[in-house]
């Protein structure tokens, strides 16, 4: 039985009525667009409006408070005015402020923002703003470990589409803040010839006809090559993009060499990590593309804790 002895508002029960036709027309590359369509779905994915504990505590439920959002470990900010959306979906009693600058590198024990709002409202969307909020500084804090062991060298530090479904947006938007830089966002904004489309092709000797259809339409496009010897084939079809695919240091030294005055951007990738990039980076690539970033990222340890509730400053953990 879900007690309901506060009312949710009028306003968020509207907006979680509204139907998927919505997802149809969102702009995916949006990062502010793609937080309300995912923090509207999480928060109908978790009940947050048949929240039974809140609803029980009745009046007290009612009284207003404020909760500080502190780092409880060194990380990098990313996303706090996307996840705060979780708290302005519910109720419009509800503010956000933001003390800290997206991509700002802070010390554990940093307050980030202060939400102040009804207990049951902060109550109600904290999860959600919680676990998007560490997802994206985990993807941003992890990126700038990577930048900063190759920063000497000039390379750029790429993210790919291994990303989590329908949070790509959120995802390459924390990366950029990490200090990264986004690749493709999707298979329309580049071409990018794999392994996979060069087998059907027939082999790297056959993908003239391949290049100038893409050539043709405009299409940036990359190819894929794992030896040096693919790599001598490819370089005459000028292509904006070459990605050396799991090659050591040595083999890509050398195709460093062999590209010489190309102009061809040559991009590293594969099974490199933050022991190995700093070497990779030294052969002179000018990019490092790793999925790493999005799909091994660890979310930041954030908490909230509150600093203010019906006139009492307890300092209590809420969350």
């Amino acid at each position: 039985m879900v007690c309901k002895l506060f009312l949710p508002s009028e306003e968020a029960e509207r907006y979680l009525d509204q139907g998927d036709e919505h997802m149809t027309v969102t702009d995916w590359k949006d990062p502010d667009q793609v937080a309300e369509e995912v923090i509207r779905c999480a928060l109908i994915e978790d009940r947050a409006l048949e929240d039974a504990a809140t609803g029980a505590l009745g009046n007290n439920g009612l009284t207003m408070a404020s909760c500080d959002v502190n780092a409880r470990e060194n990380l990098v900010v990313a996303g706090i005015p996307f996840a705060a959306k979780a708290f302005h979906m519910l109720s419009d009693r509800v503010s956000v402020e933001i003390l800290t600058e997206e991509g700002q590198k802070v010390p554990s024990g940093t307050t980030l923002a202060v939400i102040y709002g009804r207990v049951s409202d902060i109550l109600r969307g904290e999860r959600i703003f919680l676990n998007l909020l560490g997802r994206m500084c985990g993807i941003a804090t992890l990126t700038s470990e990577y930048v900063s062991l190759v920063r000497k060298y000039g390379t750029e530090i790429l993210d790919t589409r291994k990303t989590t479904p329908c949070l790509r947006g959120l995802e390459k938007y924390s990366v950029k803040a990490g200090g990264g830089v986004n690749h493709r966002f999707s298979l329309a904004d580049m071409a990018m010839i794999k392994d996979n489309h060069i087998a059907a092709a027939g082999g790297v000797e056959n993908l003239g006809p391949v290049m100038n259809r893409l050539k043709s339409q405009g299409i940036p496009v990359e190819i894929e090559v794992d030896s040096l010897s693919q790599l001598r084939v490819v370089l005459p079809l000028a292509p904006h993009r070459i990605l050396l695919d799991n090659m050591d240091t040595d083999t890509l030294r050398e195709a460093v060499k062999i590209s010489g005055d190309s102009g061809v951007y040559l991009e590293a990738s594969g099974g490199i990590n933050l022991k190995t990039v700093a070497a990779v980076a030294a052969t002179g690539v000018n990019g490092i593309s790793s999925g790493a970033l999005t799909h091994s990222a660890e979310s930041s340890d954030i908490g909230m804790d509150w600093s203010y509730h019906g006139g009492e400053n307890n300092g209590q953990a809420c969350f």
